[in-house]
């Protein structure tokens, strides 16, 4: 059961979607803030939540999570109310800044009776990301705190933040650490010469990632996500605000403007974002972004979809279990749900979220919070929409305002060396009301090798666009088994969407005939799903009207279901429709239709999709009536 949170009545005449205002948004975060009070240490300097285990930095850098990233949402608070501070959240937090500071210069000379310092900051060493959240609520509430601060105090903590721009970051997202504390220090004029080398040193890293359009990769070749809102666009959006600086804000607004036209067509009408990527438990992180484009005036949505989306994403995850018993933030997405969490992760990292209250720092006059509630892009009209940059296909649907991601781009691999699968980026799809099994094969092509499936691996896009009233993305990729690639095995795929309804195709070459295959559709959750398989065509409908299909167009030869009996990020337990088929020539094509919805009443039936192949073309009839030719894409 959701923990009930003590808020407001509703406004639906302002906020006719949602019920929330800036008074919700007030009274979320004054109880976030407030539960952690009982878990707060000596000093305040460490906040040590309860938790299953620490993250692989240690208890000591967790307690440091746990101040650095409360902190944020304290003087996003105190700030978003002009220094208005009843009950004394910055007295509290620069306590904890004077004694955390106290550290020795080696962490060896660290004691294990300390229950104060923060330690040092290493290359690669998880306080080097703390240390960018501290700097960012001193940099808000400089006039409340850091201005009011004895000098030695002063001194101190600029030393230990300064240690951050001479340390070497890992090679991605973290490279905007360093520069948001070099923005803090440069501003109080604190080892001024490295906070602008650091700063400068961020901005020229994230640039060579930058695939156009708004998206960025982070670091890693393909490693498309999350990520791209909550820290990519964030940081530097956020140090172009506080810096006010035009320059910045200008190249870099006009990004995040691009970049929000997509994103905003990501979220779910019932706020939900799609589940994709990794550090899932940040939730409504999710939000951040969308208030950093209103924070700077270079968003292309209108003030009532800003906070449309931002209050539907906050209210999804409160409604749905996010928080535990004692009001605390939980390491999964409604609920816990280890699968989804990665090893850096401590208790108290689920306070990212905390940049998802950035909609405060806007004034109560601002339109964000005075102009009535506006549609989002998912509740407007069925749209697919392609994004070449990422190389993803975004279907959505208003029926049921369920929102697809066809994934053709993201795969989280680096350069060097590949790694295994990883679910939350490799999957075909991913949506905002399904999640990853964990080993049910869930939109998943694969070729079966003494039964085991291969991987994906690298992907390679191929592009994404409109045809024919359709929209569509392809990419190519070299199974691999066991690590290694399939000699001479290219697998080229293609997903067409139009409407509720989306085509899959794959083209198999250099595969042996006789050769299996296998294709997972969408994991559906439900205790006791309804679930049917006639030949070549299996349903599933589960928890919450949910539905899906899949059922063989070409090559195929046989459907099967599959629990998944661990379930996903969604429920306990989830079940999977399947098609199976054999390779049959040196160049084989396997096509499907399938379906994920939650429309109410009767739709046209899946059956009424046809396509044919000749010549290295294929020809959809929707159910519509609707026709898309298009040739089958090459291996890259």
């Amino acid at each position: 059961m959701p923990h009930p949170l003590p808020l407001p009545p509703e406004d639906r005449a302002l906020s006719p979607h949602t019920g929330w205002t800036r008074a919700h948004w007030e009274a979320a975060a004054d109880h976030l803030l407030a539960a952690l009070r009982p878990y707060a240490g000596p000093a305040n300097a460490l906040i040590n939540l309860p938790g299953a285990r620490p993250s692989w930095s240690g208890p000591r850098s967790d307690g440091l999570e746990g101040y650095a990233r409360t902190f944020l949402l304290a003087a996003i608070r105190v700030a978003g109310a002009d220094g208005d501070d009843p009950t004394g959240l910055l007295e509290r937090y620069a306590e904890g800044l004077a004694a955390g500071t106290r550290t020795p210069t080696a962490e060896r000379d660290l004691s294990d009776g300390d229950l104060t310092s923060w330690g040092v900051i290493t290359d690669r060493g998880q306080p080097m990301v703390e240390a960018a959240s501290v700097a960012i609520g001193l940099r808000l509430t400089r006039r409340w705190l850091w201005d009011r601060l004895d000098p030695a105090v002063q001194e101190r903590a600029g030393a230990w933040l300064a240690q951050a721009l001479h340390r070497r970051p890992v090679d991605n997202n973290w490279w905007l650490f360093p520069f948001t504390v070099g923005g803090f220090l440069a501003e109080v004029g604190i080892d001024a010469d490295a906070a602008n080398a650091a700063v400068d040193r961020g901005l020229e890293r994230i640039d060579r990632w930058y695939l156009g359009d708004g998206w960025y990769t982070d670091g890693r070749p393909r490693a498309i996500d999350h990520y791209n809102g909550w820290a990519l666009h964030l940081y530097p959006a956020l140090h172009a605000h506080l810096a006010a600086d035009p320059a910045l804000t200008a190249r870099y607004g006009s990004r995040l403007h691009a970049y929000l036209a997509d994103y905003s067509r990501l979220f779910d009408h019932n706020g939900a974002p799609v589940h994709q990527g990794r550090s899932l438990s940040y939730r409504f992180a999710a939000a951040a972004p969308l208030w950093a484009g209103a924070l700077l005036g270079t968003t292309p949505l209108d003030p009532g979809a800003t906070r449309r989306l931002t209050s539907g994403a906050l209210r999804y995850f409160l409604d749905r279990g996010a928080l535990d018993e004692h009001g605390l933030l939980t390491l999964g997405w409604h609920g816990p749900y280890p699968p989804i969490v990665q090893p850096y992760s401590g208790p108290a990292s689920p306070y990212w979220a905390s940049g998802g209250f950035l909609g405060l720092l806007l004034p109560p006059d601002h339109p964000v919070w005075t102009a009535p509630e506006t549609p989002s892009p998912a509740e407007t009209a069925d749209a697919v929409t392609p994004l070449p940059a990422p190389g993803w296909l975004i279907q959505s649907t208003a029926a049921d305002g369920l929102v697809r991601l066809h994934n053709h781009g993201s795969d989280d691999q680096p350069a060097d060396a590949p790694v295994a699968d990883n679910p939350l980026y490799s999957r075909l799809a991913h949506s905002t009301r399904t999640g990853p099994s964990t080993a049910a094969g869930d939109n998943h092509f694969a070729l079966l090798l003494d039964g085991e499936p291969t991987e994906r691996g690298p992907i390679t896009p191929l592009g994404a666009g409109l045809l024919d009233a359709c929209g569509w993305a392809a990419s190519s990729h070299r199974p691999r088994h066991q690590g290694a690639e399939l000699p001479g095995v290219a697998v080229t795929s293609l997903t067409l969407a139009h409407g509720l309804d989306e085509v899959r195709v794959h083209v198999v070459r250099g595969a042996a005939p006789g050769a299996t295959v296998r294709e997972g559709g969408w994991a559906v959750t439900g205790a006791a799903p309804a679930v049917s398989s006639n030949g070549v065509h299996a349903a599933i409908t589960g928890d919450d009207h949910l539905r899906t299909e899949l059922r063989a167009l070409h090559g195929w030869t046989a459907a099967t279901t599959t629990p998944a009996p661990d379930g996903t990020a969604f429920g306990s337990t989830a079940t999977v429709p399947h098609l199976h088929g054999t390779v049959g020539s040196t160049a084989a094509v396997f096509a499907s239709a399938a379906r994920l919805t939650a429309a109410a009443g009767p739709l046209a039936p899946l059956t009424a999709l046809n396509l044919a192949v000749a010549d290295e073309s294929l020809t959809v009839t929707w159910p519509d009536g609707t026709t898309t030719t298009c040739a089958l894409p090459p291996t890259a």
